[in-house]
């Protein structure tokens, strides 16, 4: 007998050997021969291989080998039919999702319904979509002689060899040949038997995972989920692990079984992040599909136990998770897409309750204002805004766990919710139709606004929202706080473009307290409203308004007698504003004529009124009284210097009034008091001469009499004019600049202030 010594596995090499011989030479010429990179390919090396097999079987003896030459054949006509190698079976990934974007764009397909959301009857057939297990036969014209004859060598194996060490593997084949040719029910039996036989084979795991799809698509759901069980007991190193978890949880929802179907999803996920899987991130797509239907079939669970009161009670019960947020969010997305609004927002608000200083929880908040706008509920849309606000508003709790800079899409959520609101109260507080609400808008409207600015004092957009604040305020006539926020919005910011519109507004403000306010507080209010204007002038000296501002502010200074800093505020205005309307300037002298002389500042207080004397017609009523004035400014400086026994200037000042304001009603006393200071000078001539012409013009002056004593004995007696003195003329100043105002208003939502214009009417 012919004994074959060469390892079995080199036959069909020496059955394929080279037909030529090699050129001779030496091995040192090796060093100059190019490797050949290319690939060769081996023609009808498979049947070249079973020919090899098969005259080894007929004409080699029986040896150990013999068993290995008929499964290495068997397994060699399945890959030459097939092209499955022998242990090569894996486990059937599940596809990535399609992105939804592309599912949107593409155009809709009568039978794919493309561009719709995935049924559930869709999501679960593709999900849980048999794996590599047909039940229908090979075709008709399919050459099964091969196959066949693999399976007649694997049972011939098995018959000969019953305790063959490698039986399993020739089971395993023999059910994969049966699986191709379509013999199903065949397939299944062999993969028990190997299960019987070999329990603990390399191959269980897929056996068993094929038994389990092969019960699931007939509906026997405690068999396969038996079969996906048996395949988890073996651990996480099985390459079926993840895929038994998912289909064991299929089977028991399939069972109804919803919440121990759920332990095997979460059971899934633990494992997930075991491994270092990080939802945030980008992974495999078979990964990211397979994780995204296990957190949907978990809604489809979820929402068979009862709905978002259900998600709680669950983790409650079986251990709280790191990914309970996705949990949520899932949920609640899936309601969404059934348009189950309600139920979709409370699943998001659930979440938040529990866990109120999550680092998703605003996210969740802002999910539940988008799913009521898409259900078109305006009032539950207000309502989940305001809650949003107050929740995390940047003084709210949440943020004493996180830094607003490292979310930004919630400040600016935040943002724009706060604007919602204001402006949404403001124009329910503008409408009249709402007038029995009209306190508790405008108290809304204040709040937002106010949250706003608080929130984000250096935003751009705080001027204005500054300003629509102030503009609540005026429309409520709460004056007082309305200058002080149009104040804020005119310099508490950087110059922008509502600034001086929002400094005149703010004095605007001022004047309408100044209209309501009580006696007590009229002064203070006053000189609130002079603070501001003279704020205005110095920050806009260029407004169209500036100059009959600061005219008004000096008038309000005179009333309150504050003279000293009306005249300096009158006269910048003098000094600074030369092309200003003439009345307003006229007004200003007026203050400096005025105050000076209630500062005993006669010289200024002549040179003030001789300007508005220039200025003020020959008809105007108040020219009589401001004559008077100037000759009593005049009249002062003759008395001052009286006092001081400069009897000389005195009698200077007092002739002068003849030609300054020769229509005074005390030209004939400072006359009379001009011939008595030159009789104290002893100045006889000049002074008869004044006292006859004072006899001559004024022949009924009641003076007369004294008039025409001796000179000498007037002056002795010290006699002086009567009623002449400057206490006697002390001017009554009429307001410089009565101011009148008037706004217009238009109502488009949010109101248009037209800032109020100042109006001098001129002094008297």
């Amino acid at each position: 007998m012919r004994r074959l010594t060469l390892p079995i596995v080199l036959v069909p090499a020496l059955m394929a050997g080279c037909a030529a011989r090699p050129v001779k030479g030496t091995l040192a010429d090796l060093r100059t021969v190019r490797p050949d990179l290319n690939e060769a390919k081996i023609e009808k090396g498979l049947d070249q291989a079973m020919v090899g097999y098969r005259r080894f079987l007929a004409e080699a003896p029986e040896t150990a080998m013999t068993p290995e030459a008929m499964r290495r054949l068997a397994d060699l006509q399945l890959e030459k039919q097939f092209g499955i190698r022998a242990g090569d079976g894996k486990p059937r990934e599940m596809a990535a999702p399609e992105p939804a974007a592309e599912r949107a764009a593409r155009p809709a397909a009568a039978a794919a319904k493309a561009g719709t959301p995935e049924s559930e009857q869709d999501f679960e057939q593709r999900t849980t979509a048999q794996s590599e297990m047909p039940a229908s036969a090979a075709p008709a014209d399919a050459d099964t002689t091969g196959p066949l004859e693999a399976i007649t060598l694997y049972d011939r194996l098995l018959t000969e060899y019953p305790n063959y060490e490698h039986s399993d593997q020739v089971l395993y084949q023999k059910a994969r040949a049966y699986d191709e040719l379509g013999r199903t029910e065949e397939a299944i039996e062999t993969m028990e038997r190997m299960i019987r036989a070999n329990p603990h084979s390399a191959h269980l795991d897929e056996v068993q995972f094929r038994r389990g799809e092969y019960f699931y698509t007939r509906r026997r759901f405690r068999d396969a989920e038996a079969a996906y069980s048996a395949i988890i007991d073996l651990g996480p190193d099985s390459s079926y692990h993840e895929l038994a978890l998912y289909k064991l949880g299929w089977t028991l929802y399939k069972q109804d079984l919803y919440e121990e179907a759920l332990q095997k999803y979460m059971t899934l996920l633990d494992y997930k992040v075991s491994i270092g899987y990080e939802f945030d991130k980008t992974h495999d797509e078979d990964d990211e599909r397979r994780v995204a239907d296990t957190f949907r079939v978990i809604s489809l669970s979820f929402t068979n136990l009862g709905g978002p009161s259900a998600v709680p009670e669950y983790f409650e019960k079986f251990g709280h998770r790191s990914y309970e947020d996705r949990v949520y969010s899932n949920l609640g997305e899936h309601y969404l897409a059934k348009l189950r609004y309600d139920d979709a927002a409370k699943t998001y608000k659930a979440f938040v309750a529990l866990y109120p200083y999550h680092r998703a929880a605003p996210r969740f908040s802002m999910r539940v204002i988008e799913t009521f706008t898409q259900g078109g509920f305006p009032k539950l849309v207000l309502e989940s805004k305001k809650e949003f606000a107050t929740n995390y508003g940047l003084q709210a709790e949440y943020w004493r766990h996180f830094k607003p800079d490292e979310s930004p899409e919630v400040v600016g959520y935040l943002k724009s919710n706060l604007k919602d609101l204001a402006s949404h109260y403001h124009a329910q507080y503008q409408n009249k139709d709402l007038a029995g609400e009209k306190l508790a808008n405008y108290a809304e409207a204040r709040r937002w606004y106010g949250d706003y600015l608080t929130s984000f004092p250096k935003d751009p957009d705080s001027p204005p929202i500054n300003y629509l604040l102030a503009d609540l305020l005026l429309e409520n006539k709460d004056f007082g706080e309305a200058a002080k926020q149009y104040e804020r919005t005119a310099y508490g910011y950087p110059e922008h473009a509502q600034s001086a519109a929002a400094g005149y507004a703010a004095i605007y403000a001022y004047r309408e307290q100044l209209k309501v306010v009580g006696d007590e507080l009229k002064d203070a209010v006053k000189r609130d409203t002079v603070a501001s204007s003279i704020k205005f002038a110095g920050a806009f000296p260029d407004h169209e308004h500036a100059a009959a501002i600061l005219g008004a502010a000096a008038d309000d200074l005179y009333e309150m007698k504050d003279y000293r800093p009306a005249i300096t505020i009158a006269q910048r205005v003098i000094d600074t504003y030369p092309a200003a309307a003439a009345t307003v300037r006229r007004s200003a002298w007026i203050v400096v004529a005025h105050g000076s002389f209630e500062l005993a500042e006669y010289a200024q207080a002549e040179h003030g009124y001789t300007q508005v004397l220039a200025v003020t017609p020959e008809g105007d009523a108040s020219r009589a009284g401001l004559v008077d004035n100037l000759a009593a400014s005049i009249y002062k400086q003759g008395e001052l210097a009286n006092k001081a026994e400069d009897y000389r200037a005195a009698a200077g000042h007092f002739l002068r009034i003849r030609s300054a304001a020769p229509t005074s009603t005390i030209r004939a006393a400072a006359e009379y008091d001009a011939g008595a200071a030159l009789i104290r000078l002893k100045d006889w001539t000049t002074a008869a001469s004044v006292l006859e012409a004072f006899r001559t013009t004024y022949p009924d002056h009641e003076l007369q009499r004294e008039a025409t004593k001796p000179t000498g004995r007037a002056a002795s007696c010290h006699v002086r004019p009567a009623n002449t003195s400057a206490s006697h003329l002390n001017p009554r100043i009429p307001p410089c600049a009565a101011r009148r105002c008037s706004s217009q208003e238009t109502s488009t939502g949010n109101p248009k202030r037209s800032i109020a214009r100042w109006t001098s009417t001129g002094a008297t």
